[in-house]
């Protein structure tokens, strides 16, 4: 008898987990940052589009600010360029950039071709800072509050409705301003 109960127990937990899996409320991009809440990584890095100078946090210290991980060879990176363009002209909060394991060469023809979004952006050429962020994969996009605590880290394409969701309620709150 007992050789029987225990792959019936077996199939409902299997059956539990799968059903939590379908859970619609569930968010799929939900895997968050161990800085949430905490300082934001110091880095370094040299820019893009000027190698000779850098770009670090203390360029958007002070303020808030949101920090984009992207790359040419980013399908994601490509579907949200469009909305970060878009942000970028409103204004609302800089956008600084750091190209994420790329090419030079590739990541400033992007820039030019799909237009710069980013006050700066740092060449991360060999992963280093993203690691230290703790990225997973680009794109990925961080709210840095103004004091340098990260508020928030999105996985994935940035979108209006992400953004609507998930960064106007916190960039709200921390300016004090109404929706």
């Amino acid at each position: 008898m007992i050789r029987f109960a225990i792959p019936l127990v077996v199939l409902a937990l299997m059956i539990l987990v799968f059903i939590k899996g379908l859970d619609p409320e569930r968010d799929l991009n939900a895997l968050p940052s161990p800085f949430l809440g905490k300082p934001a990584p110091q880095f370094e890095l040299p820019k893009l589009k000027n190698p000779d100078e850098t770009v670090s946090n203390e360029h958007y210290e002070g303020e808030l600010a949101v920090v984009n991980v992207w790359a040419t060879w980013c399908v994601g990176c490509r579907q949200e360029h469009g909305f970060l363009t878009e942000l970028a002209a409103e204004n609302l909060v800089p956008i600084y950039g750091i190209n994420w394991r790329d090419r030079r060469d590739e990541a400033l023809n992007w820039l030019v071709q799909l237009g710069d979004p980013y006050v700066a952006s740092g060449y991360d050429e060999d992963g280093r800072v993203g690691i230290d962020w703790g990225v997973y994969g680009a794109p990925e996009t961080f709210l840095i509050s103004k004091d340098g605590r990260v508020l928030h880290k999105h996985l994935g394409p940035l979108s209006r409705y992400s953004w609507e969701k998930d960064f106007a309620p916190l960039i709200a709150a921390e300016t004090g301003a109404t929706q």
